[in-house]
């Protein structure tokens, strides 16, 4: 199984969204992404292979854990938590809130259950290998985790197909007597704009086509997000897009430790990120760079405008393939500054 790549966005929970290693809306959890590197094999049931008693305990605390964040009820999911996560649990917190609406749209359905046994190791496995399924079928699973505790797990994907279709995956462990406390939380739209991830494939594929690599790669990352439950789950199909995305990566893109620099207004700005956001009806892409003094609103509002122009003149792909661009100019004091420039009016 591999890993897409792309740079840090807005999101910092506790397991990254399938980025540099790869890129995630919203992964929050006790587990951190890997790369795959060769591990022993632990034990996976799914289907028919989970004992009754154990499927229905976890279906009921799925649809709690569900039903509590349709709520917006964040305490309620702090209480059912397991301690490690509970004590940071600021990324679920925010993941709630932002999807809470989406949640409420619909009822949860088509729910999918593995159970991940690590119940015979000793100590904390460097990676842990789940091999769901017949290995060499079509359907097959794999999920990949790294600085696993010995335990007995449940990975639980749910679909609720409301006017905004997401997907919200949770990990949840036994603590004992099938009692399934929450250990990880990922929420992922399946569509922006009205448009799904295939659509975001396609046009993908278009933009390479075309020879519009940087638009290419957001619309591949946008797509990988709509269409991949989790950033350590595998299956054949994700497999071939996974590797298709990282054929397609291209150069120089910027991270916090390797800026892209450009020259505008008489300046260098370093731009330490750049993704694609779905606002409203458009894909936008979101810049942020450092800036002395994010609080002068007066000098950031015309950096950001600096930086805006001198991206369109360096990447002239980006009017074709967003509907703005947001210019975030951030200090070392904690200050932003944010400006949204439609296409249309950039200059």
């Amino acid at each position: 199984m591999r890993r897409v790549g792309r740079s840090d966005n807005e999101i910092k929970p506790m397991v990254p969204h399938l980025r540099d290693c790869h890129h995630s809306v919203l992964r929050v959890g006790l587990f951190l992404l890997a790369i795959v590197c060769g591990a022993r094999a632990q034990t996976c049931y799914t289907g028919q292979e989970i004992e009754a008693s154990t499927a229905k305990a976890v279906e009921a605390a799925a649809l709690q854990y569900f039903n509590l964040s349709a709520k917006g009820d964040t305490a309620g999911l702090r209480t059912n938590a397991i301690p490690e996560v509970a004590r940071n649990f600021g990324g679920i917190e925010q993941a709630v809130e932002a999807n809470k609406a989406h949640f409420a749209e619909g009822k949860a359905s088509d729910t999918h259950i593995f159970i991940l046994d690590a119940s015979e190791s000793k100590t904390a496995l460097p990676r842990a290998d789940f091999f769901c399924g017949i290995y060499n079928s079509s359907d097959r699973v794999v999920f990949s985790i790294p600085n696993l505790p010995p335990g007995r797990y449940a990975v639980t994907i749910t679909r609720i197909a409301g006017q905004d279709p997401i997907t919200l995956t949770m990990i949840l462990q036994d603590t004992g007597k099938n009692s399934w406390k929450l250990a990880g939380y990922y929420a992922r739209l399946n569509a922006a704009g009205g448009h799904d991830g295939q659509w975001f494939l396609s046009k993908a594929r278009a933009y390479k086509e075309k020879g519009q690599t940087h638009n290419a790669w957001f619309y591949y990352l946008t797509a990988w997000d709509m269409l991949a439950p989790v950033d350590f789950m595998g299956t054949p199909e994700l497999d071939r897009l996974s590797d298709e995305i990282q054929a397609a990566r291209p150069g120089a893109l910027p991270a916090a430790d390797t800026p892209l620099e450009l020259a505008a207004g008489g300046k260098t700005f370093k731009i330490a990120e750049m993704v694609a956001v779905s606002v409203i009806s458009d894909l936008d892409l979101r810049v942020q760079y450092e800036t002395p003094d994010a609080a002068n609103s007066t000098l950031a509002a015309q950096d950001n405008a600096a930086v805006t122009k001198a991206l369109l003149a360096k990447y002239p792909e980006f009017r074709d393939g967003f509907g703005a661009v947001i210019a975030r100019a951030v200090d070392n004091q904690g200050h932003n500054y944010v400006t949204l420039t439609a296409m249309k009016d950039a200059k």
